[in-house]
């Protein structure tokens, strides 16, 4: 299994960027998705995360301004970011519990990280 990221980039105070990642291999469900970021000197922290229902929860710090979402038949969740600072100059990372054809429990699996850089 692997997760693909992408979307990343370089966005003025106050733009907007989407991210996303999809999911390959042998893959026979995917339950939770989720994106993490950590930022230069700080450890990795929960972004946003989606159920297979698509029920949500948001870091308080990206609450009303990012949104999760996900395309099940296309193994793919988003993140769209609006309203971007500074402070959420990160490397960001994409996270899937996924139950594939060869393990007899669901496994997390990361994306590569995406960079997202906000000038001011």
């Amino acid at each position: 299994v692997q997760l693909q990221a992408s979307g990343g980039g370089l966005v003025q105070t106050g733009g907007s960027l989407r991210l996303s990642c999809a999911a390959s291999g042998s893959i026979v469900s995917i339950s939770d998705m989720g994106w993490y970021r950590r930022a230069p000197g700080k450890q990795r922290e929960l972004v946003a995360t989606i159920t297979r229902n698509s029920i949500t929860n948001y870091a308080d710090s990206v609450k009303g301004r990012f949104t999760i979402s996900r395309d099940n038949a296309e193994n793919t969740v988003y993140l769209q970011m609006n309203s971007l600072k500074p402070e959420d100059i990160a490397v960001y990372y994409c996270n899937a519990l996924v139950r594939d054809s060869f393990a007899s429990q669901p496994m997390y699996y990361w994306g590569q990280g995406t960079q997202v850089t906000v000038s001011s």
